[in-house]
C-alpha cells in the first residue's frame, strides 16, 4: 500500500492532521454536507486556485508515520478504512470532475493541503482535463479452468500410442490458449475504440479476484458518459460472443486509474 505524506512534521505536538480523499473543480456549494469520511468525521472542501482539495481531520494517533506503519497490518483497519476513503472519492465524482488520492495523503493542516494544490496544480488540471465528463470501467477476460482429462482414457495404450496422445492434448490445449489469448485481445481492442482511454493492468492473483481460471485481460477504460449504455451493451455483445471465456466488466467507477498523478494522459 503506497502512503503519502506531505508536510513537515511540526515540532509542536499535535493530535490531528488533515486526510486527502481526493481534488476536483467545479464542487457546487454545499456538496459535501452530508458526506462522512474516516471514522464518520464530516468532509470539507479546501480550495485553492481554482482546485478543490476533499479533506476531512484524521488523528495522528492512527494516521501518524509510526501509528499507520502498524495499522497498515490490520488488514479488518485498512478494508474498512480504504473503503471510507472509497465512498467519499464516490461521493464527490457524483458532483464533479474528480481526481482521487491515493490512500493515506495526509497533510498536517490546511495551509499545507492549499501548499500541495499549487505543487501539483498543472498535474492534476491535465488529470481534471482528462477525465471530465467520464467514468471508469473495469473488464477481466478470464479463460475457464482446464478440466482435467478423463481417468483412464490413457489405460491399455501402449507407450508409443500414450505419447502420442499426450502430444495430441499439449497441441490442443496450446491452440485453445492461443485462441483465447487472441480472443481477449480483440475484446481489448474493440473496448478501447470505444473509450477516451484505456490502460491493461498486470492479471490478478485469483485470492483477490475471486476468479478461477487464466485471467487474460485485466484492463479499465475510460468511458464518456453519454456513450455508457453503449459501451455496457457492446459488453454484453461481447459476453454473448465469446461464451467460451468468463467477461467480468463493472462500472461506472471514479477514474482511478487515469485520473493519478503519476498516470499517463
Amino acid at each position: 500500500m503506497d502512503t503519502q505524506v506531505a508536510g513537515d512534521v511540526p515540532p509542536s505536538a499535535r493530535a490531528t492532521a488533515r486526510y486527502l480523499y481526493a481534488v476536483c473543480r467545479g464542487l457546487p456549494p454545499g456538496a459535501l454536507s452530508s458526506v462522512r469520511g474516516i471514522d464518520g468525521r464530516p468532509v470539507e472542501p479546501v480550495p485553492h486556485e481554482g482546485l478543490v482539495a476533499v479533506v476531512s481531520t484524521v488523528d495522528l494517533a492512527t494516521f501518524g508515520e509510526e501509528a499507520l506503519r502498524r495499522h497498515l497490518e490490520d488488514l479488518a483497519w485498512l478494508e474498512a478504512t480504504a473503503r471510507a476513503h472509497d465512498a467519499v472519492v464516490h461521493a464527490v465524482a457524483t458532483q464533479a470532475p474528480t481526481a482521487p488520492l491515493r490512500f493515506a495523503t495526509i497533510c498536517f493542516d490546511d495551509d499545507a493541503v492549499r501548499a500541495r494544490l499549487g505543487e501539483w496544480h498543472d498535474a492534476l488540471s491535465r488529470a481534471l482535463d482528462r477525465v471530465e465528463g467520464c467514468t471508469e470501467w473495469s473488464v477481466k477476460v478470464l479463460a475457464p479452468p482446464e478440466q482435467p482429462a478423463a481417468a483412464g482414457r490413457a489405460a491399455g495404450l501402449s507407450g508409443a500410442d500414450y505419447l502420442r496422445l499426450k502430444k495430441a492434448q499439449t497441441e490442443r490445449r496450446a491452440d485453445v490458449q492461443e485462441h483465447a489469448a487472441a480472443a481477449a485481445l480483440a475484446i481489448h481492442e474493440d473496448l478501447a475504440r470505444r473509450s477516451r482511454a484505456s490502460r491493461r493492468l498486470p492479471a490478478q492473483d485469483p485470492r483477490l479476484s475471486g476468479h478461477q481460471g487464466t485471467m487474460l485481460l485485466n484492463a479499465a477504460y475510460l468511458v464518456p458518459d453519454a456513450e455508457a449504455d453503449a459501451f455496457e451493451a457492446a459488453l454484453t455483445g461481447l459476453r454473448s460472443d465469446h461464451g467460451d471465456l468468463v467477461l467480468d466488466g463493472r462500472g461506472p467507477w471514479p477514474p482511478y486509474s487515469f485520473a493519478m498523478l503519476d498516470a499517463e494522459p
